[in-house]
């Protein structure tokens, strides 16, 4: 009698795990998933559309195997793949839609899958049409809302170029641009916090290198449409971190530049204009988020070496302004060639972390 429950019970065992399906499709809209960033919604708002740096999208599973269906509008856009918190491949994804394999061979358990973006949005759109489960499938519930938000608008030191170059080149293949290891999405993971990148290589806040700045980007849903506008009521963060300038303080030395032509026609950037721009700009930021902590941060490239005027720009917009929650953060010079790498970006996000710990009290 004994033998005989034990086969039976054996059996149900066997018939309920072979119950589970062989594979499982999530579609771009589940409630499964988790978004971060800006996430555009496009072809009757059934695709999801991840532009922005640091845009990703995650799952919790179980299964062997998990496949994501993608579609790059250019051919030079990277992502990683992290699955359960270990970002060890990098996805390079193609104009053609195509089914991609992420992970294979999983152990049983619990996992999740967060595909990342590594690449700023001038590295062209990546369609989600979403991801499939092979192999004793189960769909697991998505991770409860984040606690915390903190939202970056910044330049190339932001969204992560050349951060993964091994070399002092400063390559600007996309291939070493990585968001994830800069010092907003180091900030950001150590505080399990919402994450929204807002950033371009080479823009600025008065000018840029090329004929757009940080008050004609910052409020897109969309970066390539101007009149796709981000709704700020319905997404409030509660830190804005601001690292601009860096630009803006090589440009205006350039008389002869298109771009200082095109934005100082009739005004000489001077201190006083300087200061005005750049308390406009945190204006708007205030305005969009009335009850956000703001940090206007400076560095780590030249703009806060020693003998620079900037931070003392910074320090005045601050003061006209007479906000108790805007502080200013100031990452010393890294004094060396090129961009920041994953060391000094760590430098900063573990700095940049310190001062939210002791400024705002997270």
């Amino acid at each position: 009698m004994k033998y005989f429950l034990a086969l039976v019970l054996s059996i149900s065992l066997f018939v309920s795990c072979n119950n589970l399906p062989k594979q499982i499709t999530i579609k771009p809209t589940s409630e499964a998933l988790n978004y971060m960033g800006r996430t555009v919604w496009a072809i009757d708002s059934s695709v999801a559309e991840l532009c922005w740096s640091g845009a990703s999208v995650s799952l919790n599973f179980e299964g062997e195997n998990l496949k994501a269906t993608l579609k790059n509008s250019e051919r030079d856009n990277y992502y990683n793949v992290i699955i359960d918190g270990v970002a060890d491949t990098i996805l390079h994804i193609d104009t053609l839609r195509k089914e991609y394999v992420l992970a294979k061979n999983l152990q049983k358990g619990k996992h999740n899958i967060q595909l990342f973006r590594r690449t700023e949005w001038t590295f062209g759109k990546t369609q989600f049409y979403g991801f499939k489960i092979e192999g004793n499938a189960k769909l697991l519930p998505a991770d409860s809302k984040k606690k915390r938000s903190i939202e970056f608008y910044g330049n190339s030191i932001t969204a992560g170029h050349g951060v993964d170059d091994p070399t002092d080149q400063d390559r600007w293949d996309s291939i070493y641009s990585n968001n994830y290891h800069t010092y907003a999405s180091v900030a950001a993971r150590h505080f399990d916090a919402q994450y929204s990148c807002i950033a371009r290589g080479g823009i600025g806040i008065m000018v840029s290198w090329f004929n757009q700045i940080m008050p004609e980007l910052y409020y897109r849903h969309d970066p390539t449409d101007s009149n796709s506008k981000w709704d700020f009521k319905s997404n409030p963060v509660d830190v804005v971190v601001v690292n601009l300038f860096q630009n803006d303080s090589w440009i205006v030395n350039y008389q002869e530049h298109e771009e200082y032509k095109r934005r100082f026609t009739n005004n000489t950037p001077d201190k006083k204009y300087i200061i005005k721009a750049y308390a406009n700009f945190i204006s708007k930021i205030r305005g969009h988020y009335p009850n956000a902590n703001i940090v206007c941060m400076l560095g780590n490239m030249d703009v806060t070496q020693e003998g620079s005027l900037w931070p003392e720009y910074v320090e005045e917009a601050i003061t006209t302004l007479k906000d108790d929650k805007i502080s200013s953060f100031f990452m010393p010079y890294k004094n060396s060639e090129g961009h920041p790498k994953i060391a000094d970006q760590k430098l900063m996000g573990e700095a940049l972390i310190q001062h939210i710990e002791e400024t705002i009290g997270w």
